[in-house]
């Protein structure tokens, strides 16, 4: 064992020091040849220093530097005093004599990544019995490898740090070119900053998922004409101190990584790409088409959550963010065929989602249809190889297991606005049937699935449904009434004996007046107007049977 004191000095004359300590292997022996041909003597962790004796490189082990074994099962290496003052020690005349004073050697370069958390994390969620895998996921949390790199992160004037394997061949460059210099050493410092910051975003979304404190939302729902949930009207503009919600985290930890350039943003002359939020798996993998752009995943997102949760074969198809189709059926097909008969037009370039397993048939019926993205949760090889036959390049994106979103995010200058994200399910036995007339169990089945589309549809929203599919959307229109027309002229004549919802309240009785005046049998909507009792007796009026479902579905 070498003794600390054995150490070379902090003079000018000493060889400079590289410690590596790395989990993943990839191009460390390369790495440490190069280092050593620049004049480095190299000192490792246990695994690591193996790895390099293996390839017949020269090494120090950490603990021979330190004069301190590894202990704990390995839980402390690189926590030591030797190895911490020599890469924080800034090369001052006074700093360097007090690392010569207790027999520390200044270190130059740090070479580490960290245990792989995020794969570890993965493996229990995905395992039977995750509380059983837990132990091995902390023993995957990195505590000597952060501190090594946020030191010598901190001491970027004097110190060199790589955190990643893809950085080697660089680090070598800048050695050949006589470097790094300082801008570069600041750079190498930000990314791992990066890197420790989204190792513990990794880490506390982990906790986060298993702490079980989840706080309920509170009860709202009174199904009542005043719900606070839509009335806007009755709003106590004077009330600016409202009390933060227990489901929104006092400190808002995000961090995103891995980013994957996408053609273009919402116009080609802007720069886009996907980030992946630390400790999350993918949501979708590509098996075919051409790259992604921003408006692709946007849409994606947007039609894959309408039929993601539909216990029976569902397929919408989305523009724009917006459904100019959507049906239910005994298979895909059927439900295919149906929701491309409310706008074929519009279905030109759309984004179609299915909750279905896609195969050759279902290909077969998609026929000449230009389809910008289709989504499903499986996809057999027939289809594949019939998808990638197809004149346009069709993007083919399989939907992954992932949790829940428990957050809506928008970024604004200066901060973000952040919600909980409208869970969209709803119990139709709750609401309440407030016409003369009720609604006849055909209704209820169409009055359920236009409630679930109006949900997913911009404000104002209005969907018309008949036998299970929708006829007619009318979204983003500034005028309810408005919304209401077009979603009876998208119809047509398949409007006479359809029900409608509507996300927010009617304020005013032409709306209904005027989907009555289009075939429309049975509404639903939240109700919570100060003119309700006005819209109500037009409802009776018209002999229309309406729902209230108390909760507002507003997108904007």
């Amino acid at each position: 064992m070498i003794a600390p004191s054995t150490v070379p000095r902090a003079d000018a004359d000493r060889l400079p020091i590289a410690l590596l300590s790395v989990s993943d292997k990839r191009g460390l022996v390369d790495l440490a040849r190069g280092l050593v041909r620049h004049g480095y003597a190299l000192v490792a962790s246990g695994g690591t220093a193996k790895a390099l004796r293996t390839a017949a490189l020269e090494v120090r082990d950490v603990a021979d530097v330190t004069g301190a074994a590894e202990m704990l099962g390995g839980r402390v290496k690189t926590l030591h005093p030797v190895i911490a003052g020599g890469i924080l020690a800034r090369r001052t005349q006074r700093q360097l004599a007090e690392l010569e004073l207790h027999d520390i050697t200044p270190i130059d370069v740090v070479v580490c990544n960290l245990y792989a958390f995020e794969n570890a994390a993965a493996a229990a969620a995905a395992s039977d019995d995750e509380d059983a895998s837990e132990a091995a996921v902390i023993e995957e949390i990195d505590i000597g490898g952060v501190t090594l790199l946020r030191a010598a992160a901190k001491n970027f004037e004097s110190v060199t740090v790589v955190c990643e394997p893809d950085g080697y061949h660089a680090l070598l460059a800048q050695l050949d070119a006589g470097g790094p210099d300082l801008s570069t050493r600041r750079r190498l410092a930000r990314d791992a900053f990066r890197h420790t910051a989204a190792y513990d975003a990794a880490i506390s979304a982990y906790f986060e998922g298993r702490c079980g404190d989840q706080v309920e939302p509170p009860n709202n729902n009174n199904n009542n004409n005043n719900n606070n949930n839509n009335v806007d009207e009755n709003a106590d503009e004077n009330d600016a101190r409202i009390a933060l919600d227990p489901r929104l985290p006092q400190t808002l930890t995000l961090v995103a990584t891995a980013p994957t350039a996408l053609r273009y943003g919402e116009n080609p002359h802007q720069a886009a790409a996907h980030y992946q939020l630390a400790g999350q798996a993918p949501a979708f993998v590509q098996h075919g088409g051409k790259a992604l752009s921003f408006n692709n995943l946007v849409d994606l997102e947007a039609a894959y959550a309408m039929v993601a949760q539909a216990a029976v074969p569902t397929v919408a198809v989305v523009k724009h963010t917006n459904p100019c189709g959507f049906a239910v059926g005994d298979n895909a097909i059927e439900a295919f065929e149906r929701a491309l008969a409310c706008d074929p037009t519009s279905a030109f370039g759309s984004i179609i989602a299915t909750n279905c397993a896609v195969d050759a048939a279902f290909v077969t019926a998609l026929g000449p249809l230009f389809v910008e993205v289709l989504a499903a949760p499986a996809f057999d090889d027939e289809a594949l190889a019939l998808l990638a036959r197809k004149k346009r390049n069709t993007r083919v994106m399989q939907a992954q297991p992932t949790p829940a979103v428990a957050l809506d995010l928008r970024l604004q200058r200066g901060g973000l606005l952040v919600q909980t994200t409208d869970p969209m399910v709803d119990d139709f036995a709750s609401f309440r049937v407030v016409s003369a007339r009720a609604p006849t169990d055909a209704e209820r089945a169409d009055l359920a699935t236009a409630w679930h589309v109006a949900a997913h549809v911009k404000s104002n929203a209005i969907v018309l449904v008949r036998g299970g599919a929708a006829v007619g959307v009318g979204a983003g229109q500034m005028s309810r009434v408005d919304s209401v027309r077009l979603a009876a002229e998208r119809a047509g004549a398949a409007s006479i004996g359809a029900v409608l919802a509507s996300d927010a309240f009617f304020p005013f009785a032409d709306g209904l007046e005027a989907a009555a005046a289009a075939g429309v049998t049975a509404v639903i909507q939240p109700g919570g107007s100060v003119r309700d009792d006005e819209v109500i007796a037009a409802v009776d009026r018209l002999g229309l049977a309406m729902v209230l479902t108390g909760t507002r579905h507003f997108r904007h």
